[in-house]
């Protein structure tokens, strides 16, 4: 189904740009861009459940974006935009928990229960991403653009260690094992394997043109659809990818 969806956007996506020339503009007013970003954010359940009391820290991890852009002007202000990104989505956490579900090993035990304690995070996501967007030009050198992307992963990774707490084993009054803040003392989870290959969202933005060429570029794309299938319960919340991206862009064309 998801990837029947991603089908039709790409689809529809082509249409407009060479279904009917005549209403559409011509190839020759296509607009290419090459792109070129640092982004800033977070893979974050939407709102914080009560489970996680704070956030001790957040570490930046190199999240790059490359790529290019195609824009086929449909009047003077409208257009439409499609593209190919190449991006990571990544970041390193450090939460406080109280009766948050986990499935963590601890030795050569695997176990399931509710943790109270630290849980350090690490998420790493590699993928191809394809916009398609509106275009409306404020002025001759702004552009605001927006609508929806998929991005398909080619290397994922979720994991982390839990420590500094016990965890309640199956149930909030089954036995508590202890954690401690040393290796082989705390437990650890890894669910790279378990996460999604196809994402969805949307985005937001707007270029400016500083010179004839070269221009700055400020985007916000927040996921629609969990890093993890609907069925998979081991975490508890849908975790959502949203990541600001500071870039700039060289007009080609």
């Amino acid at each position: 189904m998801k990837r029947n969806i991603a089908y039709t956007i790409l689809i529809v996506a082509a249409s407009m740009f060479i279904g009917n020339p005549a209403e559409a503009g011509t190839l020759d007013s296509l607009q290419l861009k090459a792109r070129a970003g640092y982004s800033i954010g977070g893979t974050t359940p939407i709102p914080l459940p009560e489970t996680i009391r704070s956030i001790e820290s957040y570490s930046l991890t190199p999240s790059f974006m490359v790529g290019f852009d195609a824009m086929l002007p449909l009047s003077q202000q409208w257009g439409i935009m499609t593209g190919l990104r190449f991006e990571n989505k990544g970041m390193k956490a450090s939460i406080t928990t109280k009766a948050y579900f986990m499935e963590v090993v601890k030795g050569d035990q695997k176990m399931a229960g509710l943790f109270t304690g630290n849980v350090e995070q690490k998420v790493k996501q590699w993928m191809l991403t394809v916009p398609v967007q509106a275009t409306f030009a404020v002025s001759r050198k702004v552009t605001l653009k927006g609508g929806p992307y998929v991005s398909f992963l080619l290397s994922k990774g979720f994991n982390g260690i839990a420590s500094d707490g016990y965890l309640r084993k199956d149930t909030p009054i089954g036995a508590k094992i202890l954690m401690g803040n040393r290796e082989g003392e705390w437990a650890t989870y890894d669910f790279d394997d378990d996460m999604r290959s196809l994402q969805f969202g949307i985005g937001i933005g707007a270029d400016w043109q500083v010179c004839h060429r070269f221009g700055v570029s400020a985007d916000l794309n927040w996921g629609l659809t969990g890093i993890f299938p609907g069925d998979f319960k081991t975490v508890e919340q849908t975790l959502y990818p949203v990541y600001g991206t500071i870039g700039m862009f060289y007009r080609l064309k």
